[in-house]
């Protein structure tokens, strides 16, 4: 039931985020042959379950209908079945954003469906829509007396931006800097809640670190008013700035692995936020095996923590293990 906090209370929400999900090809193999139950450990369950709220960039439509969206030079394209959806609601994932590179995979028919698909689930959608209006709106979710506003926004691929009469996604060319639209979304919205996420899908693909261009959007963000931005595209973790994830890596797939880069290893983030911002940002270490997420061990365990220790070090932030979870340092 939701309870309105009182005037002076503080603002305490633990928000657990992730990265590229993507539920077509091979995974959606998996769910036909065994069902969605088993797509993630009951480990990664557990994380979930600590949190108030929790959102994923999904990274794929989900949908039966559809013509495969085939411009010059897109390799692949992700289409997941309809009960896709409740595999994310049955994890306990309240909010997806939609702005990526695959949400028009299989044309707007496709699309519409995917937020048809994920409303009956009761999962919010932002990033995507039926117009620009639509893709441009963020969603409120309510937990703990307090109102979180989320928006979600691409930087690629253009020939996916919705248009006042067309169905598609929020795009933004951040390489020319964050869009005066945006920047006055989030200030509009910072004013009108008690907290703003920020879900980028920003940056090429199987990179170690963020462009210049996407840090300097970062940091046009934070001075909006954005209290958490999580990004994604990647599909490698980067460093963190808080209250900037930079990159949270893939979540769910069943990519080939750079065997450099270990995009089958990554990090579900457990973020506290407060009247101030994140308070505590814990990463979870993962690993991706094919079509199936759970909880890091051992060499991959200590592969994600000298990792994420050097992506941090490059923006001087620090990181500290505690137990089987790593704690990166929010500046006081």
């Amino acid at each position: 039931m939701w309870h309105c906090r009182r005037l002076g209370d503080p603002m305490v929400v633990t928000a657990a985020l992730a990265g590229d999900t993507m539920l077509g090809r091979g995974v959606a193999d998996e769910i036909a042959a065994s069902g969605t139950h088993g797509l993630f450990s009951q480990g990664v369950r557990d994380v979930f379950a600590e949190a108030d709220l929790a959102m994923v960039n999904l990274e794929c439509c989900v949908s039966a209908r559809g013509r495969r969206w085939d411009p010059v030079g897109k390799a692949f394209h992700f289409r997941a079945p309809p009960e896709a959806a409740e595999a994310l609601a049955d994890l306990g994932v309240d909010c997806v954003t939609l702005a990526n590179n695959h949400a028009l995979d299989y044309g707007p028919d496709a699309l519409l469906d995917t937020l048809r698909h994920l409303a009956g689930a009761g999962i919010r959608a932002v990033g995507a829509g039926a117009d620009l209006g639509e893709a441009r709106e963020a969603a409120v979710l309510e937990a703990r007396g307090a109102r979180v506003a989320v928006v979600g926004i691409t930087d690629h691929p253009a020939d996916f931006a919705a248009a006042p009469a067309r169905p598609g996604v929020a795009h933004a060319h951040l390489e020319k800097g964050v869009p005066r639209w945006l920047a006055d979304r989030v200030r509009r919205l910072r004013a009108g809640n008690d907290a703003v996420v920020v879900l980028p899908h920003w940056g090429p693909n199987m990179t170690r670190e963020p462009p210049y261009y996407v840090r300097r959007a970062a940091k046009e963000l934070v001075d909006a008013g954005a209290t958490l931005i999580a990004g994604s595209s990647a599909h490698v973790f980067h460093g963190a700035a808080p209250p900037v994830i930079f990159d949270m890596g893939d979540f769910i797939d069943d990519y080939a692995v750079s065997a450099s880069l270990r995009n089958d290893l990554g990090l579900l983030f457990l973020v506290t936020l407060d009247d101030a911002g994140p308070s505590r940002i814990e990463a979870v270490p993962l690993r991706l095996d094919h079509a199936r997420t759970r909880l890091a061990g051992g060499a991959d365990h200590m592969w994600i923590t000298w990792r994420l220790r050097e992506a941090c070090a490059a923006f001087g932030t620090s990181v500290t293990p505690e137990g089987d979870r790593l704690v990166i340092e929010v500046p006081s």
